[in-house]
């Protein structure tokens, strides 16, 4: 069902008449599919997308896993048809309701939660299916969210039920004195190696059961579906928040299913596809682009449980569809760059002519293939994922335009970028098919319509050349509010339905989104500049040397610093350059420490800022560097890898004072604010 694809000059979005008021712009729709205000009548659960998948691929492989072998390595994928966990979902929802039934009051086991706690794996999709088809609905808990988080989710949500892999079973008999609601665990796994955790978790008076006993309680007691209604809850999606608690953003059958029958209107997938599921299912990208795969009739591979080896899971599954974020294209761009264009002698010339004759030839509206670089180089470099891959998505994050450019030819694949959020199911706005240009975020989802709204005081007004303002959405994707927080409702939607993205938008000559500024994450420096510190952190990261950065300043200063977490490899090449025989070979917490190390990286971030037109004062004028990455298990990072900007001033507090009170004793640099 895909578009067709229009020149690069035609205008790609139109204003809906009469939709300008003051202060704000048109509101805008999507030039190539029509508005679509609610989704086909017959599909309307989660569930309901299943089953369409169920009859277009009864017999054909629907979920996959690595199991583990007695070595402790993991074997080639093992496939279940999509009829087996048709059977499953039935089985296992089923034994879930008649235990529901037993423990709530009255028997009710209709609109409960149930909470899901594990990385992905085949349970994890059985169980939110069959929440689905009987009329439950999952709250999500990211699996390294940490206890003190998982506390909060499972009170906040008042979680009778915990579905979750056997470590985890751990992690909740430690806290079941903090957790009053909790009645039963289900773990994903056998609890033999876990011996003796039943009579601890009778001890704490938590019912205990594995998986399977589940199901055979269902299979041997089979319930009818009692499939939801539209505007029921399908899930809670707890966001990560960067600075304050979670949210529990309540997504509703018909907004899920809203979005995924327009994400599929928008993108190429039939039922041959193979996609891996490595994105985290507790966040809403990871779980559209799921449900989208098994829609289509399409098998899902899941990856092993570390992304550090997802390379070797995309060996053995040879994907056709790769859904991704910024942070690991970023990884990939370095890793090819350094092998083919930044290559020394002949082989970066040659890789470069190449590239040069690719990126032309996208740019011409001719596509990422070429028929004499492709069988010399670039196919070669497409084995990184497998070799097979002919789509890949990209959201949750902005991608800087170089590095999606130069991966759809070094992948020979089309790559599309989209915007949306947890309150918006993940659909926003996204690239058309074939897209030949970057930086920007394409147009609206044929389920949502956009419009910019002015903020005066970032000097950003729908009234200039190019419309700017904050981005606002609506559409029947739109989330129903923030579970028992009707405060935050009322900030993120206003009385028309609207949400409040609180990203800065333009609309280009195209009539494409682009998103250029962050309304939330912005402060101002002593001398009244808007700093955007995302937007800076963005820039940063494109560079080999940069692995991680967070941006701070405050209203108190007028200089920004940094802290940086420096790729190893890359200091160890400065080391070489800048300090001894005798010293370029030290650990690398000790270079982290080193006076000419320090100074090389700041004169580093100069550099690129300068070659990126960052203003003067969007430069950082002090540099720490952090040999430990950023993580979520040390809570540095969200599970999707934003960085807790308050944890991390936190954390950092005494080296941005130290770097201050340095920068008292030296002059300011003698940039102009537009370099």
């Amino acid at each position: 069902m895909e578009p067709t694809t229009p020149s690069s000059s035609a205008k790609q979005t139109y204003e809906l008449p009469e939709s300008r008021r003051p202060g704000e712009s048109a509101v805008y729709s999507s030039t190539l599919w029509p508005i679509m205000d609610a989704p086909p009548t017959q599909l309307k659960t989660v569930f309901d997308m299943f089953a369409q998948g169920l009859e277009i691929s009864k017999n054909r492989p629907c979920l996959g896993h690595r199991p583990l072998k007695a070595n402790g390595q993991r074997g080639e994928y093992v496939w279940q048809t999509y009829d087996e966990v048709a059977k499953r979902i039935t089985y296992f929802g089923s034994g879930l309701v008649q235990l529901l039934q037993q423990i709530s009051p009255g028997g009710q086991a209709s609109h409960l939660p149930v909470g899901v706690w594990a990385q992905n794996r085949p349970e994890w999709t059985i169980t939110d299916l069959a929440c689905s088809a009987y009329g439950l609905y999952t709250v999500a808990l990211y699996d390294t969210l940490g206890c003190d988080t998982v506390e909060y989710v499972i009170n906040h949500a008042e979680l009778a039920v915990v579905v979750c892999s056997a470590e985890h079973v751990i992690d909740l008999l430690k806290i079941r004195h903090k957790l009053p609601n909790l009645q039963v665990i289900i773990s994903m796994d056998g609890l033999e190696k876990y011996y003796p955790v039943d009579e601890w978790a009778q001890n704490v008076n938590i019912q205990l059961f594995d998986f399977s006993r589940i199901e055979m309680h269902g299979e041997a007691n089979p319930s009818p579906y009692q499939l939801p209604e539209p505007e029921d809850l399908a899930f809670i999606m707890y966001t990560s928040g960067t600075t304050a608690a979670p949210k529990g953003a309540m997504i509703t059958h018909r907004n899920f299913v809203t979005a995924l029958t327009a994400a599929y209107i928008c993108v190429d997938r039939n039922k041959h596809d193979i996609a891996i599921s490595y994105l985290p299912l507790a966040h809403i990208y990871g779980r559209l682009n799921d449900m989208l795969c098994l829609f289509t009739g399409s098998q899902l591979g899941y990856f092993s449980g570390n992304v550090e080896t997802l390379a070797d899971d995309l060996q053995q599954l040879k994907p056709t569809l790769f859904p991704t974020v910024p942070r690991l294209l970023n990884r990939l761009y370095i890793k090819i760059t350094q092998a083919t264009v930044n290559a020394p002698g002949l082989t970066g010339v040659v890789a470069r002519r190449a590239v040069a004759a690719k990126l032309q030839r996208l740019a011409d509206g001719q596509g990422c293939d070429h028929p004499v670089w492709d069988r010399l180089i670039f196919n070669k470099v497409k084995q990184a994922l497998g070799g097979r891959v002919r789509s890949i998505t990209t959201g949750s994050a902005p991608v800087a335009p170089e590095v999606l450019q130069f991966l759809r030819v070094a992948l020979c694949c089309d790559i599309r970028e989209g915007y949306g959020a947890t309150e918006t199911t993940a659909t926003t706005t996204v690239h058309r098919a074939k897209e030949n240009t970057a930086g920007h975020v394409g147009t609206p989802f044929p389920c949502n319509t956009i419009k910019l709204v002015d903020v005066p005081e970032m000097n950003y007004l729908t009234s200039d050349a190019k419309p700017r303002g904050e981005v606002l959405v609506r559409g029947p994707n739109i989330f129903k509010g923030y579970y028992k927080d009707p405060e935050q409702t009322r900030e993120a939607l206003d009385e028309e339905g609207w949400y409040r993205t609180g990203d800065i938008g333009m609309i280009d000559e195209q009539g494409r989104l682009v998103i250029i500024d962050r309304k939330k994450h912005i402060f101002k420096l002593a001398q009244g500049e808007y700093i955007a510190p995302e937007k800076i952190e963005n820039v940063y990261t494109r560079d080999p040397l940069i692995m991680q950065i967070f941006i701070h300043g405050d209203g108190l200063q007028a200089s920004l610093v940094a802290i940086v977490v420096p790729d190893p490899e890359q200091l160890q090449n400065m080391a070489r350059k800048l300090l001894s025989k005798n010293e370029h070979h030290l650990p690398f917490d000790q270079l982290c420490q080193h006076p000419d190390i320090i100074n090389g990286v700041q004169r580093k971030l100069v550099a690129l800022g300068r070659a990126d037109q960052l203003k003067g004062f969007e430069i950082p004028r002090a540099v720490y560097l952090e040999s430990s990455p950023f993580s979520v298990d040390n809570g540095l990072l969200t599970p999707t890898f934003k960085v807790k900007r308050p944890v991390a001033r936190t954390r950092y507090q005494d080296h941005i004072a130290a770097m201050y009170r340095d920068l008292e004793k030296t002059p300011p640099p003698a940039f102009s604010s537009k370099l």
